[in-house]
């Protein structure tokens, strides 16, 4: 963070957490930084790009950007609300494995970007409503089958937990599709969302 004559205070980008902020705004604002990165690490590819795997692995970028578009889907909804997840998926034709979104190749790159983009902006307002609602404490509908509900703080962990462990799946998948390689996007990239 510093600064030069020429340009200024460094102005991070829009993904970067808040450097001092409240705890909600810091588990959202790694979940937004997470967001990013999977993102530029999966963009700009065609179909074959997005469904290169590195056997024996099912692994492809299609199907991680498939994948935690459904993980937001299901945690702030069937674990927060209670919900069915039913669309877009069903329309996308999740057939109700877990493993369709690593299988499916019905989908093409316009579309599989799509669904993961319309995934954070439905799931970044589901967040918002939540919090405004109860805050981080907000009780979920979800339960570990003793009548022990977590809270919305739990929900967001562990969906950040989801994608760093699929992030890093992502810089090996993208590496060996055309060499990319990088901690974070460029601070000139932006996503569909921002």
């Amino acid at each position: 963070m510093s600064t030069d004559e020429t340009s200024g205070p460094w102005v991070p980008p829009p993904w970067e957490p808040p450097i001092d902020g409240t705890e909600a705004e810091h588990l959202t604002g790694a979940l937004g930084r997470m967001r990013a990165t999977l993102r530029w690490k999966a963009d700009g590819l065609d179909e074959a790009g997005l469904r290169h795997r590195l056997p024996p692995s099912a692994l492809s970028l299609g199907g991680l950007l498939l994948h935690l578009a459904m993980a937001e889907d299901y945690y702030l909804t069937t674990k927060l609300r209670g919900e069915e997840l039913i669309e877009p998926w069903r329309s996308l034709g999740h057939d109700g494995t877990d493993e369709w979104e690593f299988t499916t190749e019905q989908l093409g790159a316009a579309e599989t970007y799509a669904v993961f983009d319309e995934a954070v902006v439905r799931n970044t307002a589901r967040i918002e409503v939540a919090l405004a609602e109860g805050g981080l404490d907000l009780l979920a509908h979800v339960d570990d089958g003793n009548g022990n509900h977590p809270r919305l703080r739990r929900l967001l962990v562990d969906l950040l937990e989801e994608y760093s462990r699929h992030t890093g799946h992502a810089d090996l998948l993208r590496e060996a599709v055309d060499g990319r390689v990088g901690e974070d996007p460029p601070e000139d990239w932006r996503p569909a969302w921002l």
